[in-house]
């Protein structure tokens, strides 16, 4: 049967309902099928009869099945024995990195976070003799579920038609200009794998994203620039996805959101620089242009909006300089007023007295108000660490005269599971003190399963905590020896799971993850538990500490 004559609603395998061809390229189609077996959402790849390297495909796509990182799509199912060739792979939602960074860059804390998830993921794909070679901003998804999926290992290469005698190298560059991007919004590679302009080119070699992008940390750009070639004075290139998670897990990172979708504005320009771009990498001076109190006549300049000089306000770049993730950087600029267009000097003639003096009163009450207001576009701006957002209305002495957030006392630990199947995980009741005991030592695990979705035995395996009275949780600290995985963080006022508010979930690092929500629940129950398995698939915690008020 052809790719062109199949239609929505074919069945392939008695069970794969086509329902929505999604593209269709290169003699292959790609669908949004249904399961009926198993009633879930699937995506299928099905072959026009001539596509010449079906077997090939078919062969990736089946050892492509044998990876067990929660990060790389899974692949259901592979055959070409029949009459229709096709590919069953899970069905993936949510948002690509390009699709985000048509919004702006993201903030460098929040790029190094996913592009570390990607590095592992890419590094376990390879420690099983496999690779990807086709890396590029639409491989990269933040889903619906909050979790990272790195998408067409090992049989998007085959598809393209695409080999290399140096795989590693060739992922960890892909790797590299997907961290570019996400810190310029520039894509550095092949133009036919994104939409994203291109990165600005000096002396026939893309620009440093410092040199792009205003805020950047030098120790990130370093990184970018080994894995794409550019020289940086006294360190390696990197060779391989594993070097690159090593390095990336070495520098600040800021946890992800819980929805897809990390920017908010348009892309800005790139930055303009009076200095020539040089291809090597020299680290930033010690005093930056930008820490120095300028003088009235620089006023308008500094305060130029960065689409049309390409450089940051101000006050943005104080933001990010001040210490890691206090605020996002991809939000709208301060609002200025009139302040940077004023004259240095009245009009000729000037004012009367009477009139100067209303005049320096206004002006006055307009520069609370604009101060206000920069204060608070800026916070809404913000999904970081710290701040409450939906509190911008208030005055800052009545913020911090609220109390402030501590480690809480934990009153008992219980199991918690929800079974698809009536089956009960017998391990899970074990050590459950360990967890709250303050020594990070011993440790909690669930049974082995097949896979990281439970062997399909389970949605979710955890405890819950009990805090013996109401509490205001602002966050949740959770020690795990090895990394992947999702972690969910629920707060309620009953145990039972199903009361319970969502406040965060992210793919935890092995040693402390802290999860922070968007906002600060109250309740006596929270809920801390694997709704994903890390590789292998089996969860464990060492350690959980919840911070925030007591409030009974």
């Amino acid at each position: 049967m052809s790719t062109s004559v199949i239609e929505p609603g074919t069945r392939l395998a008695g069970r794969y309902r086509l329902e929505k061809r999604i593209k269709e390229s290169g003699g292959s189609s790609f669908w949004k099928a249904i399961d009926e077996i198993l009633a879930r959402a699937v995506a299928v790849r099905t072959f026009d009869p001539d596509f010449p390297r079906i077997a090939e495909v078919v062969t990736s796509a089946r050892a492509a099945s044998r990876l067990t990182d929660p990060r790389l799509t899974q692949v259901f199912d592979a055959d070409d024995s029949g009459e229709s060739a096709y590919v069953v792979s899970e069905w993936v939602a949510g948002e690509t990195l390009e699709q985000m960074l048509q919004k702006a860059p993201l903030e460098p804390g929040r790029a190094a976070t996913l592009l570390y998830e990607a590095a592992e993921a890419i590094a376990a794909a390879h420690e099983a003799g496999l690779a990807h070679l086709c890396l590029s901003p639409r491989d990269l998804v933040w889903t619906t579920g909050g979790t990272v999926k790195v998408l067409g290992i090992a049989t998007d290469a085959v598809l393209a038609d695409r080999y290399s005698d140096e795989p590693a190298r060739r992922d960890v560059e892909s790797l590299g200009g997907m961290l570019y991007a996400a810190l310029t919004a520039h894509w550095p590679g092949d133009p036919e794998r994104s939409a994203l302009p291109a990165a600005p080119e000096a002396d026939g070699s893309v620009k440093a994203p410092r040199q792009v992008q205003a805020g950047v940390p030098y120790a990130v750009d370093a990184i970018v620039c080994r894995c794409l070639g550019i020289e940086v004075a006294g360190q390696e290139p990197l060779a391989d996805p594993a070097e690159l998670a090593k390095a990336l897990r070495g520098v600040p990172r800021t946890p992800l959101p819980l929805f897809a979708g990390l920017g908010s504005a348009q892309p800005p320009a790139p930055a303009r620089h009076n200095t020539q771009a040089r291809t090597q990498h020299v680290p930033p001076p010690a005093r930056p242009a930008e820490r120095q109190a300028p003088g009235r006549g620089q006023r308008s300049a500094q305060h130029q909006h960065p689409q049309q000089g390409g450089r940051r306000q101000p006050a943005q770049q104080g933001r990010a300089q001040r210490g890691p993730q206090h605020g996002s950087q991809h939000g709208p600029p301060p609002a200025v007023g009139t302040r940077g267009t004023m004259p240095a000097s009245p009009r000729p003639g000037g004012f009367r007295t009477g009139n100067r003096a209303l005049l320096g009163v206004a002006a006055a009450a307009l520069t609370v108000i604009v101060g206000l207001g920069a204060w608070a576009i800026g916070s809404s701006g913000s999904s970081g660490e710290g701040e409450r957002p939906g509190a911008t209305d208030q005055p800052r002495a009545s913020r911090s005269a609220a109390p402030q957030a501590g480690r809480l006392d934990v009153a008992n630990v219980f199991e918690a599971e929800k079974s698809s199947r009536g089956r009960h995980d017998t391990t899970i009741g074990k050590n459950l003190n360990v967890l709250t005991d303050g020594r990070n030592g011993e440790i909690w695990e669930t049974q082995t399963y097949a896979g990281p979705d439970f062997g399909k035995l389970a949605e979710g395996l955890g405890v819950v905590l009990d805090m013996g009275r109401n509490v205001e949780v602002s966050s949740v600290k959770v020690a795990t020896p090895a990394g992947g995985g999702n972690i969910q963080i629920k707060v309620g006022a009953q145990r039972d799971i199903g009361s319970m508010a969502a406040f965060a979930s992210q793919s935890p690092n092995a040693g402390e993850t802290t999860f922070k929500g968007s906002a600060r629940p109250t309740g006596r129950y929270v809920l801390v538990w694997f709704t994903q398995l890390p590789s292998p698939p089996k969860g464990k915690m060492s350690e959980i500490t919840v911070y925030g008020v007591a409030k009974g």
